[in-house]
């Protein structure tokens, strides 16, 4: 007798950092990989999963576009899709109104858009078949006003909002939604937003293997959201006291270019 297909799952973001590892966590978990980030260093971390028995196909495309995220699905084949890991997205730094419009706007469409979009497609073949998990890479930046990070932390609050409410309208089916809500964490993001001479991007930060193991357990419990690591879970509970002009200082003394060490 042939050997029952394994289930498939499909992480974005899969390059590097809480993604890579995710991807790894299913694969060591019997999951088959469909993986997908918009560098072409997708490529490259193929065998690492194949090395732990997964079939992998990588799939190199802009998420932030509708194109990207269909060329994604399509990918897939019809094969029942058993785990959506949707983590794919970047920041960036700097006032605002510094900002080149079209570098934040592609912040909210990777971030939001393509999340979302890539979510509907999947979580519409989940609901068909009653069966399925997705997980949603938020980010405990979405309980404050992010000062110099204005685009990325209302992307974040946008996420976390949004996994709650498609938590609820799933809440008769065996479909689960599970938030990821981390703190700062030790992949190329900072680099990548340009806020490497900020306090917040030379401070410690977590290890993104936990994050994800974090992430991956959650998701596999069906639990409705989880935030990775003690401080993180406090600051989020402050933050649920504190007037937001606060905290939007208080995310000034982290963001600010400049504040790191020189």
């Amino acid at each position: 007798m042939p050997e029952p297909a394994k289930p498939l799952a499909i992480v974005t973001g899969a390059s590097s950092g809480i993604g890579y590892e995710l991807a790894k966590l299913c694969a060591q978990n019997g999951y088959d990989l469909l993986i997908a980030a918009d560098q072409a260093a997708i490529h490259d971390v193929v065998k690492d999963f194949q090395a732990l028995g997964s079939e992998v196909e990588a799939i190199e495309a802009d998420l932030a576009t509708l194109e990207g995220v269909d060329k994604l699905y399509a990918a897939a084949k019809g094969r029942p899709i058993g785990a959506l890991l949707a983590n794919a997205g970047h920041g960036l730094g700097h006032a605002f109104l510094d900002q080149d419009f079209a570098e934040a706007r592609h912040v909210i469409d990777t971030n939001i858009t393509g999340t979302i979009y890539l979510i509907q497609k999947v979580g519409r073949d989940m609901r068909a078949r009653n069966e399925g998990r997705i997980l949603i890479t938020g980010s405990i930046a979405g309980f404050m006003p992010g000062t110099y990070q204005a685009v990325y932390n209302g992307t974040k609050a946008f996420i976390d909002s949004f996994s709650f409410a498609l938590r609820a309208e799933l809440k008769d089916t065996d479909v689960t939604v599970t938030c990821l809500m981390p703190g700062a964490t030790e992949t190329e993001f900072f680099e990548r937003a340009g806020m490497e001479d900020t306090q917040v991007g030379q401070d410690k930060k977590d290890d993104p293997a936990y994050v994800a193991q974090v992430g991956f357990d959650a998701m596999m419990r069906g639990d409705g959201d989880v935030v990775s690591g003690w401080k993180n879970k406090f600051t989020t509970v402050l933050a649920s006291v504190t007037p937001a002009g606060v905290l939007a200082e208080q995310h000034r003394k982290m963001a600010e270019p400049g504040s790191g060490k020189s």
